[in-house]
């Protein structure tokens, strides 16, 4: 409301279409995140794995690979990654807060290593936008996060694989006990919080003429912070992600916002840390409520 009156242009078509298309990648990592948060567990390594995934995908590219082929090698980087998180946090029943911070540093500084910093660059004119220019390849975005998203939903609602997430999530031996092998959930939720983030990072990638190896950095925040903003319960086992959609909405506008209502970009973290802690305050109190 605050923005219709007081920054009317906020809303053109075009400023609209260039906020939802940065946000449509951070939508399907953030979903990844709420699934593995509902699980009762946490993945701050998601930020160098888009990374990863990026540069990889940039590369097949350069080598003249489809750009088919070079989505099912993001996808499956990704989830290569995902699932050796989830080895450790699954199979070894290590802290995932551990496992993920360590190969969040690992794959970060072995990515440094690697490409000292140069971008992926001179990429053929069918990766940005997937050589359909810039309005389609926007639509493409959208309509492909938008699919991801709503097959996410129907999955978590109807599909027993996503009551199960729920489950182990809610009570990890009350889970066992009916049936359910919690640590193959776990290691499900990891595999496909990679391979989400593989497709999150392709979206993002073909926006650019160049890869920057040092994309992603801060998603892994963003994301907890949309899934945590948008209900997801930091303690597992409830959540939608129709409030995940809101959450990222919501922390994506703040930005911008700033720009057109002319205040100082300082005040972005600090509003978005209000929004964070609101929401964690209010969780913390619907909590106590139900005990």
């Amino acid at each position: 409301m605050i923005l219709a009156f007081a920054a009317p242009n906020f809303f053109a078509r075009q400023q609209l279409l260039t906020v939802l298309t940065t946000t449509a990648p951070v939508l399907i990592a953030a979903c990844g995140m709420s699934l593995v948060i509902i699980s009762r567990q946490i993945d701050i390594s998601v930020g160098s794995q888009f990374a990863v995934c990026s540069v990889l995908a940039g590369l097949m590219t350069k080598t003249g690979c489809p750009m088919p082929l070079v989505a099912m090698g993001a996808v499956a980087c990704g989830a290569l990654l995902g699932a050796f998180n989830g080895v450790f946090v699954a199979g070894l029943g290590l802290p995932s807060i551990v496992v993920t911070l360590a190969t969040m540093v690992t794959t970060r500084e072995a990515l440094r290593w690697w490409r000292e910093g140069e971008f992926v660059k001179d990429l053929p004119g069918h990766f940005q936008w997937f050589g359909l220019g810039q309005s389609s390849g926007q639509a493409i975005i959208l309509v492909g996060a938008l699919a991801m998203f709503a097959f996410l939903v129907i999955a978590l609602k109807h599909i027993a694989a996503g009551r199960f997430i729920y489950a182990v999530g809610s009570d990890r031996e009350a889970a066992r006990l009916a049936g359910i092998r919690p640590q193959v959930v776990t290691f499900g939720v990891f595999v496909l919080m990679g391979a989400l983030v593989g497709i999150a990072s392709l979206l993002n990638a073909i926006r650019f003429a160049d890869v920057d190896p040092k994309t992603g950095t801060g998603l892994e925040l963003q994301v907890i912070a949309a899934a945590v903003v948008g209900g997801v319960a930091i303690s597992g086992g409830r959540g939608n992600l129709w409030g995940v959609l809101a959450g990222v909405l919501l922390l994506a506008i703040v930005s911008p916002a700033l720009v057109f209502l002319g205040l100082p970009p300082q005040w972005e973290k600090a509003i978005q840390g209000t929004i964070i802690l609101l929401a964690v305050a209010s969780d913390g109190w619907r909590s106590r409520r139900r005990s």
